[in-house]
């Protein structure tokens, strides 16, 4: 059997998307990494300011947005426009062939709009299929796609989806190819004992650390989807995940996360 050629999925998020110099280092570190890679990105805050600069009132739950049909604009516009752009433009200054994408294009990501029996979430999407066939095109290519936080339902309807999630699937649904390695990358060095302490890094977390530290209410309520995420992607083929900070992409000794089974 021929060795799976290695491949690097990262999720960028945090306060590092809002702050233009640790955004253009974390790029230019994503645009070293060698071999073939795909970056996927959120984008929160800015569509929150967007949202209320325009007398909209932005609505969570458990950490989750909401998302109206005047919310869906607003996010549409800041994530697969202007983030996904600059991010597209500022890559290609680093000399990655990068192109942008939401789910829509080309058919790449086919969501379901969430169904919940008691919340609703709105224009919110719960990823269905991940088109491979196009992406190993694309990546066999030289492209370097880079997805932002929209899918759509296959019926002309754009949907808000949590790109932790989004990160995760594209993961799993590579490694059917090859050897993914997953990156979440934040303005934390990792998951942390204490969230106000940068120093308290867990460097291994594994179900059972998790199940302990939910019980004892010791893991902020943020990284909860994060962590869920992760252990479903390693349970479904992905080789390697990584909390942290971007410094862990260009520095192998950089202190972070990995999440084993």
């Amino acid at each position: 059997m021929h060795k799976k050629k290695p491949i690097t999925v990262v999720k960028i998020g945090g306060n590092i998307i809002d702050d233009a110099q640790e955004l253009k280092q974390f790029l230019a570190d994503f645009a070293k990494i060698d071999g073939l890679k795909v970056l996927v990105h959120g984008g929160g805050k800015s569509a929150t300011k967007m949202a209320q600069s325009i007398g909209l009132v932005p609505q969570m739950i458990d950490g989750r947005r909401i998302t109206d049909a005047a919310m869906l604009e607003v996010v549409v516009m800041i994530y697969a426009g202007q983030i996904n752009k600059d991010i597209v433009a500022q890559l290609q200054a680093n000399d990655a062939n990068a192109m942008g994408f939401s789910g829509a294009d080309g058919n790449l990501i086919q969501s379901d709009k969430r169904n919940h029996p008691t919340i609703d979430y709105g224009f919110v999407g719960d990823v269905k299929k991940v088109n491979t066939t196009l992406l190993e095109t694309l990546l066999n290519s030289g492209i370097v796609p880079v997805f932002c936080a929209i899918t759509h339902d296959k019926n002309g309807q754009l949907l808000n989806t949590n790109a932790d999630t989004i990160a995760s699937e594209l993961a799993i649904a590579l490694s059917e190819f090859f050897e993914v390695t997953l990156s979440y990358c934040f303005e934390k060095p990792g998951v942390l004992y204490d969230a106000e302490d940068d120093s308290s890094v867990i460097t291994k977390m594994n179900p059972e650390l998790y199940a302990k530290l939910k019980a004892e209410k010791a893991i902020h309520s943020g990284m909860i989807p994060k962590l869920d995420n992760c252990f479903n992607s390693l349970s479904k083929g992905v080789q390697q995940i990584k909390i942290g900070h971007h410094k862990m992409l260009q520095n192998t000794n950089a202190v972070c996360t990995t999440i084993e089974l």
